[in-house]
């Protein structure tokens, strides 16, 4: 169950033949705090590098860029009436999708902890 992270601030976490995608803790902080996300519908593809969701700030709004291509299996509609679990919990209860992935390639792409951490250093 390893967690990969994007230079845009997602992670996607492998659950069985799923993923689950979100936003890291740096992402949440950047934002301040959370207003609204829209997600994408189940069943909508989504593609590498594309915008998948939206989240809107007290601060600004930022889109979510989608870590792999694939199908939307399910939204967290838990975030419609309380997007604060983004800010709360953000790489937990505060996840936006999962989905299956059409190819898990681009994985070998992505940073794992160490390497995030260490990017998010090379930001400072």
């Amino acid at each position: 169950m390893t967690t990969k992270y994007t230079e845009d601030h997602e992670w996607v976490r492998q659950q069985g033949d799923e993923y689950v995608v979100g936003i890291t803790d740096y992402a949440q902080e950047q934002l301040g705090e959370i207003v609204y996300v829209e997600l994408p519908q189940a069943n909508a593809a989504v593609t590498r590098g594309e915008e998948a969701a939206v989240v809107e700030s007290v601060k600004a709004a930022g889109e979510v860029k989608s870590p792999l291509s694939g199908t939307v299996l399910a939204v967290n509609e838990a975030l419609a009436d309380q997007p604060q679990l983004v800010n709360d919990d953000p790489q937990g209860e505060g996840w936006f999708y999962r989905m299956q992935a059409d190819d898990t390639a681009p994985l070998a792409e992505l940073m794992d902890a160490d390497g995030y951490r260490k990017f998010l250093d090379s930001l400072a």
